[in-house]
Order: C-alpha cells, then sequence, then structure tokens
C-alpha cells in the first residue's frame, strides 16, 4: 500500500453551530462556531488519508484555499516517496519559495500545512494496518528521527540528543504500552465550565463529571474578576480540596494585570494559568512565571504557539511549566514530535490542548507516544477533554474513568462520518442552510 500514489486532494469547510449554546466560550472567543477544514486525500488504490485543522468559524474558508494552494505539492506524489524522506516532503510544503512568504510556519499556512500531513500520517497509519500511536511507538527510533525538521532548533536539540532521549526510553517501553492498554492515559475535562454558562449549568455539569469520576477540572476566567472569583469559588467547593483545578484565560490580560488577576484567584490553588497573555510574548510569559513561582501557580501554553522555534524559545526562557502541545496548529506529527523531545529535554510535562472537533482524537495519539516512548512519565501530566462532537467522527475518543483509552483502528483517527460533513458544509449544508435562512440568526 505504500506505492499508492495520491491522484486527489479534496478539502471541504465543515462547521458546527456551537455558539448558538455557548459552547465553548471564553474570554477571548465569545460566540465560537467550531470547525474544521476537513482533507481528504484518494489514491489509485482503496488507501485514503483523512487529515483536518481546526478553527472557530469565520475565516476555515481562508484555511481552505491555503490548503488547495499547497495541493500541488502533494498529487502525483506515493506514500512511499513522502515517508521514505519525511523531512524533506515537510520542507517541501512549508518552505515553497513563493507561499513561504505569507507564513512561513505560521498562522494559516501552518495550519493548513497540518491538515494536509495529517492526512499523510493517517494514510500511512492504515496503510501499516495501525492506530498512529502504535506506528510512533513501533517505529525505529532512527526513523522517528529522519521525520522532523531539526532547523533553528539545533542550538537545543541536536539529532544525536533527540536520538539518546529516545533510546533511553525503551526500557520499560513494553510495560508502560500494556499500562496504557489497561488504564488509560489520564484526562481532565473542560467541559464544565465555559465563560457563557450560567452558574446552574456550571453546577449541573459539575456534579456530573464528579459522579463520572473526574479528578481534573478546568474553569474559563478572564472577562470579570468578581465573576471569576464566585465561580472558581463555586467549582473548588464542589470539587473540594484533593482534586486538581485549573484556571484559563485564552490570552486576556497584559502582563501586568495577569499577575494581580491571578494573584487573587491563587486562594483557590489553581495548578496552572493557562494563556494568561498575548500568545507570542515569550518574554511576558516568562515574567508571568516567575511572578506566580512563589504562589505554586505554573503556567501553560502552546495551543496558539506557531512553530518549534517558539517553543524552543518558551522552553530556553522558562516561560512555561506545563507543555500544551496542539494537533492542529504546528506543522503536524512531524513538528510535535521535535516539541515532545525538547520538553522531555527540559524535564518540563507536555498537557495537551484538545476539544474543538476532532482535537481530543487526534492528540492523545500523540501524548501516547510522548509516555510510552519519550517521558516514561505521568507526573504533572494530563490530556484535556471537552465532551463536544465526538459523534461526528467515524473512530470517536473512548473515555473510561477519566482516562483517554488508547484507539484500536488503523489511521489518525481524522475521519468524520461523510453524512455529518455533507450536513455541516458550509455554508450549503442543510444545518447551515437552515441556519442562515433564519432573520435573526444570531450567527449573522
Amino acid at each position: 500500500m505504500l506505492k499508492a500514489e495520491i491522484t486527489k486532494l479534496t478539502v471541504s469547510d465543515v462547521r458546527f453551530p456551537t455558539s448558538l449554546e455557548q459552547h465553548g466560550s471564553d474570554a477571548m472567543h465569545t460566540d465560537p462556531d467550531y470547525s474544521v477544514a476537513y482533507v481528504v486525500l484518494d489514491t489509485d488504490t482503496s488507501l485514503k488519508g483523512y487529515g483536518l485543522t481546526f478553527t472557530v468559524g469565520r475565516g476555515t474558508e481562508i484555511v481552505v484555499c491555503a490548503v488547495e494552494a499547497l495541493s500541488s505539492l502533494v498529487i502525483g506524489k506515493t506514500l512511499e516517496e513522502i515517508v521514505i524522506d519525511f523531512r524533506g516532503f515537510y520542507r517541501l510544503l512549508t518552505n515553497d519559495g513563493q507561499m513561504r512568504w505569507i507564513g512561513p510556519e505560521k498562522g494559516v499556512i501552518q495550519l493548513a500545512t497540518a491538515a494536509i500531513l495529517n492526512a499523510i500520517w493517517d494514510m500511512w497509519a492504515r496503510a501499516e494496518g495501525k492506530p498512529l500511536w502504535k506506528l510512533l511507538v513501533d517505529m525505529d527510533p532512527r526513523q522517528l528521527i529522519r521525520c522532523i525538521d531539526f532547523t533553528y532548533i539545533t542550538d537545543e536539540l541536536t539529532e544525536q540528543e533527540a536520538l539518546d532521549i529516545l533510546e533511553k526510553a525503551n526500557k520499560g517501553k513494553q510495560e508502560r504500552e500494556d499500562q496504557m492498554r489497561k488504564e488509560g492515559y489520564p484526562a481532565y475535562t473542560t467541559s464544565c465550565a465555559w465563560l457563557g454558562y450560567s452558574d446552574e449549568q456550571l453546577t449541573q455539569l459539575c456534579s456530573a463529571a464528579l459522579d463520572e469520576g473526574w479528578t481534573r477540572f478546568k474553569v474559563k476566567v478572564g472577562a470579570d474578576l468578581q465573576d471569576d472569583i464566585r465561580r472558581c469559588r463555586l467549582i473548588r467547593n464542589m470539587i473540594g480540596p484533593e482534586n486538581t483545578l485549573m484556571i484559563d484565560a485564552n490570552q486576556r490580560w497584559d502582563v501586568s494585570e495577569a499577575i494581580s488577576w491571578v494573584s487573587t484567584l491563587a486562594e483557590f490553588r489553581p495548578l496552572w494559568i493557562e494563556e494568561p497573555t498575548s500568545p507570542d510574548d515569550i518574554l511576558g510569559h516568562a515574567a508571568i512565571s516567575k511572578a506566580l513561582a512563589p504562589l505554586g501557580i505554573g503556567v501553560a501554553t502552546g495551543e496558539q504557539c506557531h512553530n518549534r522555534v517558539m517553543f524552543k524559545q518558551f522552553l530556553q526562557a522558562s516561560a512555561l511549566q506545563f507543555v500544551q502541545i496542539d494537533s492542529c496548529r504546528v506543522g503536524s506529527v512531524n513538528e510535535n514530535l521535535a516539541i515532545i523531545l525538547m520538553a522531555a529535554k527540559f524535564k518540563v510535562p507536555v498537557c495537551p490542548h484538545a476539544g474543538g472537533v476532532g482535537l481530543c482524537e487526534l492528540v492523545h495519539h500523540l501524548i501516547l507516544f510522548d509516555y510510552i516512548s519519550v517521558s516514561a512519565s505521568l507526573d504533572n501530566r494530563m490530556c484535556e477533554y471537552v465532551d463536544h462532537l465526538h459523534e461526528h467522527f467515524k473512530s470517536p475518543t473512548v473515555i473510561r474513568n477519566a482516562h483517554y483509552i488508547p484507539p484500536k483502528d488503523p489511521g489518525f483517527s481524522c475521519e468524520m462520518l461523510e453524512s455529518s460533513v455533507q450536513k455541516h458544509q458550509f455554508p450549503r449544508g442543510e444545518v447551515w442552510r437552515r441556519i442562515l435562512g433564519q432573520k435573526h440568526s444570531p450567527i449573522i
């Protein structure tokens, strides 16, 4: 199946009207419609690849255009020639002599790159008959290294250092894989406390989550301090002192405001403050980290970090205590491998960003790989889970006892139900024709 030639790339703008019920609402994204640019790669055989990148509504059409602009670099290649020189193919997509001007390796063009590469990885895992996490875990360390572009990061992570990290983790690898199959990877929930939820909703959802066995909870903050105090007190009182609380401001504050605001919320003992300021402000995050350290509060960020170079600088500056990789923001598995290995070198735990559409499905492949083949640690490590929109996927995420259960189906868990894609295509799908036809629709 590796000989399969890619003959067609199709990309769709698929949106879900989550803003109607305030799902996903936070201090900066008050009315998100969770969406994807959804890629399907056809070949001259029965083999296909499915990939996506996540957005929050308007602008998805721009990502679709970027995917289409990159498609000529993909069509006509065989899976074999891509994976034999995956580093070279990654550079081909990210360093086109003209299109890199609208990046390079950031923004819309990198989101489009992620969608295409996610589809390639899905196709490769399908060709090998393995879920992606297992493909990565079984791969020879030298082959893994050849998938990574080390450009601009060798001052902190060389190929040899990466190889040493992987080879060191070989000890106990099978035992960790067996453990994950039996127990799963620890998760935390963000589903209870979106900023747009009423106290009644928050109480009901938090109570249900406790009944289901959840012990780690994240609360959205940042719009109003007194409101945050009330909501954090409500959640902390419900979950008790023994369970874990995190807070997330979604880039709301300036640096000094972040320090002051979070210091006020310190009484609720959050493990971390997530995205306290601009995702590009590395030194600002470092200042916040230094100021909050005496309070025992770490800084988590990364879901809107453009690439491995920025992650390198965050780590160099001690600007984050929790690395939040994202399966669709950076350059897919290839770039996330580099970030995971750098985090291991700096001994900073990886706690992925998830939720949205498909992010849970994708990212838990990566965190399973991190535990089994890289970090060999669960200390202060967990993966985000949001209980939205999983029903639209062929191989939806499985949660048991607040743990991600390793996927068994071959691929990267990217494939969506065709009926869901058709109904939610924007703007001509059945769902959007109905919504946009309503004169007073809040979407418009």
